[in-house]
């Protein structure tokens, strides 16, 4: 795997991100303003799951909350992305969450369609982007089941989406099918033990990665080392 020299702090690093006020958070980032709300935390959606959400196809309420890597990547992407932008692209956001990364990258020009598996998670970023009177699409997708053309996509994107090794397959299947000719990846990912063979995984399998930077990101008490890494195939 390459490695760039880190580069110049993208989230301030004397305070941690405020926690939710009323169930509302602003932030700044490169000079862009956002705000995000939500209805409920992440607690009190795990105290109202059933035990049928706990099989096979996990529908945890992770898009609940507002992480580390996804303050990372959101910061890159208003930053102008590594210098390359992301202006008239077309823009794909994987496991969107709260919706943070897709304003970002609309609000930098991007053709943004945001996906994730869980409905609840789409209409919060849809109202999330709605608010902050930005345009970006949304649809529910599941990634073992890319609802999208083939070669469309000439970035895609995505923060804290390799945390198990079972997502690893379905991820660079839908990377293959779905990235446009010289479109590349972008991850943002905290340090895990558990996905350190992802990096060599994927070298092994024909595409090229490198850390274009890494931070440590603080969002209320939430403290991490996040590294952003590229992809191309």
């Amino acid at each position: 795997m390459n490695q760039n020299q880190d580069c110049a702090s993208l989230v301030p690093q004397n305070r941690a991100i405020p926690d939710w006020r009323d169930g509302r958070l602003g932030l700044t980032l490169g000079g862009r303003e956002f705000t995000l709300y939500r209805q409920a935390d992440m607690e009190s959606l795990w105290a109202g799951l059933d035990r049928e959400d706990f099989g096979a196809d996990e529908h945890m309420p992770y898009w609940a909350e507002l992480w580390p890597a996804s303050v990372l990547l959101a910061a890159w992407l208003v930053a102008g992305a590594g210098g390359e932008g992301v202006a008239g692209r077309r823009c794909l956001d994987l496991g969107c969450g709260m919706g943070l990364s897709a304003m970002a990258g609309a609000a930098a020009g991007g053709r943004v369609l945001a996906v994730d598996y869980e409905l609840a998670a789409v209409a919060h970023a849809a109202g999330n982007i709605r608010e902050n009177a930005l345009d970006a699409a949304v649809a529910v997708m599941d990634w073992r089941h890319p609802a999208c053309a083939p070669g469309v996509f000439d970035i895609i994107w995505g923060s804290d989406i390799l945390y198990e090794s079972r997502f690893y397959e379905p991820l660079t299947g839908l990377f293959r099918t779905v990235l446009a000719p010289g479109g590349r990846i972008i991850l943002s990912e905290p340090w895990r033990e558990v996905s350190r063979p992802v990096w060599d995984r994927l070298a092994a399998d024909g595409f090229g990665v490198t850390r274009l930077l890494r931070e440590t990101v603080a969002v209320a008490s939430c403290r991490s080392v996040i590294s952003l890494y590229e992809i191309r195939p």
